[in-house]
This record gives structure tokens, C-alpha cells and sequence, in this order.
């Protein structure tokens, strides 16, 4: 009678993206990634499309040339949920404005604010400024008028708009308010600082 060995769950292990975005964060080439290790551009290539599978011999070499380690491969990602009305209300200084913070504190790559804006809010007379690189601002409902130091946009719903964190502006709602998003980038602030 012979011995049957029992098969491999079905469940596929799948790396490949995260090895190629190791990669590209690093800006290095398949042809660079396979002179750091000594293995083919082709495998490589077939490794970051899941069409292959490593040994583990060859993937610490990989991961060793990405400065990662092998277990990194294996995490499950960090998920985390926050219903709106679960959501941290905080004060960004505008008038009239009900906003809720609906990233995590913790989160500093970047920060995501519902704001609910009352018929004829403000983010006052004076141009502002907020520290982070990127704001971007997407109205959900209603409309915005945003105010920059050397233009002037009016927003509907649906609309999106993307400028510099550090450029100095303001904003108005009309007669119906608006429901907007704004995400900052990185976080303004977290609560790890």
C-alpha cells in the first residue's frame, strides 16, 4: 500500500504585489533587484504576478535586498473602521461647521474630515492655512465657494478639488450648505503625536 500525502490547502499564498511595491517604493528596476540577488529578471517578473512560487532560500534573499522582512510578507493588513456616527467630532475653526474626523487619530499618512455645513458657513474672513502637503476636497451635497490668495473656485456636488495644504484660503457655503470631504495629507495631526 503506498502513502498518500495530504494536499496543500486550497488557499493560495499571493506576495507578489507586495513584493513589487517594495520594490517600486524603492525605485529599483527588475534588472536591479536581480543583480542584488543572483536571481533571473524573468523570475522576478513571473514572482511579482503571482505566477510562480519562491523557495524560501530565495525569497530571504529577495527580502533582503528589499530591507523587509519575510514575515512582513504574511501580515494580514491593518483594517480599521469607524462609523460616522461613531466618528470623533473636532473643531477646524470654521463657523457654522459640524466635522467629524473619520480616520483614526493614529493615522498620520493622512486625514479624512466630514464636514456638515450649515446654510452660510465660513472658514472665516481671514485666508488660512493647514499643515499638511495636500488638501483635497471633495463636495458630497450642496455647493462651496472656495477662496485661494490668487483665485476663486466654486464647487457642486461631485466636485473635486486638490491644492496645497500651505496655500492660504477660506470658504463659504450658499443658501443650502454642503456636505464636504476633506482629506489632508499627511494628517494635520494625530493622536500618536
Amino acid at each position: 500500500m503506498r502513502a498518500v500525502n495530504p494536499e496543500a490547502g486550497s488557499g493560495d499564498v499571493r506576495i507578489g504585489a507586495q513584493l513589487r511595491a517594495c520594490r517600486l517604493a524603492q525605485n529599483l528596476t527588475l534588472e536591479q533587484l536581480s543583480e542584488a540577488t543572483g536571481v533571473t529578471r524573468g523570475f522576478l517578473s513571473r514572482l511579482e504576478r503571482d505566477a510562480t512560487s519562491p523557495s524560501l532560500a530565495t525569497l530571504l534573499q529577495i527580502c533582503e535586498a528589499l530591507s523587509i522582512s519575510i514575515g512582513s510578507l504574511f501580515e494580514p493588513p491593518e483594517v480599521q473602521r469607524i462609523a460616522l456616527d461613531d466618528a470623533p467630532r473636532i473643531n477646524m475653526g470654521g463657523q457654522g461647521a459640524l466635522e467629524r474626523q473619520v480616520t483614526p487619530r493614529s493615522e498620520s499618512r493622512v486625514q479624512l474630515i466630514r464636514s456638515s455645513l450649515a446654510p452660510n458657513a465660513s472658514g472665516g474672513e481671514a485666508l488660512y492655512t493647514v499643515n499638511c502637503d495636500l488638501e483635497v476636497l471633495h463636495v458630497v451635497s450642496g455647493s462651496l465657494h472656495l477662496r485661494l490668495s490668487d483665485r476663486e473656485e466654486q464647487l457642486v456636488a461631485g466636485d473635486t478639488l486638490t491644492f496645497p495644504g500651505r496655500a492660504p484660503h477660506t470658504w463659504t457655503t450658499g443658501v443650502d450648505g454642503a456636505e464636504v470631504l476633506w482629506a489632508l495629507i499627511p494628517a494635520a495631526w494625530s493622536g500618536s503625536n
